[in-house]
C-alpha cells in the first residue's frame, strides 16, 4: 500500500478476501447460479481451454459464426472460428477447437489443432500447429512443427479447474501449451515444443521446453 492524499490505495484487491469478506459480513452478498460455463484465466493454457468453452457455446446459441464445410473449402473439425477476413486455403484442415484471426493466411496443407491463431499471422504450407497461441503477425515456416502440451481440467469431475501451476517445477519448465509472441519467425522444417517464445524473436533451430527471450 502506499500513501497518497491521506488515503490508502491497495496495489493488489483479491475478490475473495477484500470484496467477498466485507460483502458477506454487511449481509448484501448474494448468489447467482449459473447453468453456463465459468473457467478461471490465470494461465496461458486456461486461454485455450476457455476458447473451447466460447466455441462451444457458439455452436449451441450462434452456430452461424463457426466454419462449415463447404465445397473447396478447407475441411472443419468440429468447432473452428475463421474471420472473414483470412484467407484459408481448401487443403487446410483446421480443428478441433480453433479461431483463426483477423488477416491470417493458411497456406496448403497446414493442420491446425486446439489453437489460437492471432491477427495477421501467416502458417506457410504444411506447418503444423497443435495446442499454441501464434501471436499477432507471426510467421511458422513450410513444414515446421509447432506444438505444446494441454492442460486441461479432469472432464470427469464437475468442479475441475485448470491446473495453474508454476511455470517451473524441479528446476525446469513446466511442459505447457506453446506461446508465439507478437512477430516471431519460425524457420522451415523445425520442431518447437512446450516453449514460451518471446515478441519479436527470429528463430533459426528447434526447440524444446525452453523460454526464447
Amino acid at each position: 500500500e502506499e500513501s497518497s492524499n491521506g488515503w490508502q490505495r491497495a496495489e493488489v484487491i483479491r475478490l475473495e478476501q477484500d470484496v467477498f469478506t466485507a460483502l458477506a459480513g454487511s449481509g448484501k452478498l448474494y448468489v447467482y447460479k449459473t447453468d453456463g460455463f465459468w473457467s478461471q484465466i490465470k494461465s496461458a493454457g486456461s486461454a485455450i481451454y476457455a476458447s473451447r468453452l466460447y466455441l462451444n457455446q457458439y455452436s449451441k446459441s450462434h452456430p452461424e459464426r463457426l466454419a462449415q464445410n463447404k465445397p473447396g473449402g478447407p475441411v472443419i473439425r468440429g468447432n473452428v472460428y475463421i474471420h472473414p477476413t483470412a484467407s484459408i486455403d481448401s487443403t487446410a484442415v483446421l480443428g478441433p477447437n480453433v479461431s483463426i484471426g483477423e488477416g491470417v493466411t493458411v497456406g496448403a496443407g497446414v493442420r491446425v489443432r486446439e489453437s489460437i491463431v492471432l491477427h495477421g499471422a501467416s502458417l506457410h504450407d504444411h506447418t503444423c500447429v497443435l495446442n499454441t497461441i501464434v501471436g499477432w503477425d507471426s510467421t511458422i515456416g513450410r513444414w515446421a512443427r509447432v506444438e505444446g502440451t494441454p492442460s486441461d481440467p479432469n472432464p470427469n469431475d464437475p468442479y475441475a479447474k485448470i491446473d495453474s501451476e508454476t511455470l517451473f517445477r524441479d528446476g525446469r519448465l513446466t511442459p505447457s501449451i506453446t506461446i508465439l509472441g507478437c512477430s516471431v519467425t519460425i524457420p522451415a522444417e523445425v520442431v518447437i515444443l512446450n516453449s514460451i517464445v518471446l515478441p519479436h524473436k527470429e528463430l533459426s533451430r528447434s526447440y524444446k521446453n525452453q523460454i526464447i527471450l
